[in-house]
């Protein structure tokens, strides 16, 4: 159960950071097709010219991060669902309503 509750986790954290970062790391591609220069933005000084090289493995290292943490999901997802170790108790170490492990505080 809690592989699935963190492959549920990881894969939203995912899929957040890639919509909302992910826009910013896309130019890179269609800049350097494009125009075969890349600029850096900010709001308040203009456009700088930089090497396309750096942006695009600024890019590729955002979207291995992305991937990641989607991949780590699905692993934890596929691991909690053929998982059964958290069933395999062994019957000494049961407990319950109607085993005790010699607990003499429920006798009166």
């Amino acid at each position: 159960m809690r592989f699935t509750i963190i492959g549920i986790g990881l894969i939203f954290v995912g899929l957040i950071i890639l919509g909302g970062f992910g826009p910013n790391y896309q130019a890179a591609t269609l800049e350097s097709n494009e125009f075969e220069t890349c600029y850096e933005y900010s709001k308040d000084l203009p456009p700088v010219e930089i090497n396309c090289s750096f942006k695009i493995v600024d890019q590729m290292l955002f979207f291995g991060l992305v991937v990641g943490f989607i991949g780590g999901g699905i692993t934890a997802l596929i691991k909690g669902v053929r998982g059964d170790w958290d069933n395999k108790v062994n019957p000494k170490d049961m407990v319950g309503p109607s085993r005790n492990q010699d607990d003499d505080s429920d006798k009166d």
